[in-house]
């Protein structure tokens, strides 16, 4: 039987570093902490027989940002990051009330991984400042494929954060969750996305035609993938 894990217990485990900035954290806000759950599987068989040199200490933190669980007060960043994006011209959903984000903040908070999916929020490290999220959007654990979100705000694009949020996921995913291969479903009008992941070392895999609808017509979207040798080859780095 799985046994769930709060952020406290997993980065004491993994990141003992981390343990006095949580501590301080939880005295001042007094923040609940349970936003990313690890399931503990035993079964699970390994698909990378790589050697990964992966320091642990580096695990949640980049030079740039800073991987941590939502918190409720978050609310009023993710607010401005939709406002963002509806002026940026991208699907148009309902309008939403700042009670909402207050809710799903709230509920950000509490969350509990299924199958290894969540969210988390990334910061960066040079201001402390919420710049955007990072996750697993979806799940194949029985093949060991994920597919992974990035989103961030406007105001603090182009300045790494979001290659190095997806690194530090990818890595987590790949020497921690056993996962094989990660997936990425992007746009094609997204030239800015599409490149990133090109950076990284993603290979375009295929286009699904027309498949999803917004702004009055039908986009195609690009599956992009990289495979756990792949990532250990680009972006392993030395242990302490």
């Amino acid at each position: 039987m799985n046994r769930q894990l709060t952020v406290r217990e997993f980065l004491n485990a993994a990141v003992p570093w981390t343990t006095r900035y949580l501590d301080a954290a939880a005295t001042a806000s007094h923040a609940n902490l349970n936003c990313l759950c690890v399931p503990l599987r035993a079964s699970r068989p390994r698909a990378h027989r790589g050697v990964i040199k992966y320091g642990m200490a580096s695990s949640w933190t980049g030079e740039r940002v800073r991987l941590r669980a939502v918190e409720p007060d978050d609310w009023t960043a993710f607010t401005r990051f939709a406002d963002d994006d509806g002026r940026r011209g991208s699907r148009l959903d309902l309008p939403r009330s700042a009670e909402s984000y207050r809710a799903w903040a709230q509920e950000q908070a509490v969350a509990t991984c299924d199958d290894d999916r969540f969210q988390l929020a990334v910061e960066s490290r040079a201001k402390r400042e919420l710049v955007g999220t990072v996750g697993s959007h979806r799940t194949g654990p029985r093949s060991g494929w994920f597919e992974f979100d990035v989103m961030i705000g406007t105001d603090h694009r182009r300045k790494g954060y979001a290659s190095e949020a997806v690194v530090l996921l990818m890595r987590f995913m790949f020497a921690e969750r056993r996962y094989h291969k990660c997936l990425g479903a992007i746009f094609a009008h997204n030239e800015a996305s599409l490149a990133l992941t090109r950076r990284l070392g993603f290979t375009e895999e295929g286009r699904l035609r027309e498949h999803v609808f917004f702004a009055g017509r039908h986009h195609e979207l690009v599956m992009m993938g990289m495979l756990a040798d792949e990532f250990d080859q680009r972006h392993a780095v030395s242990a302490p």
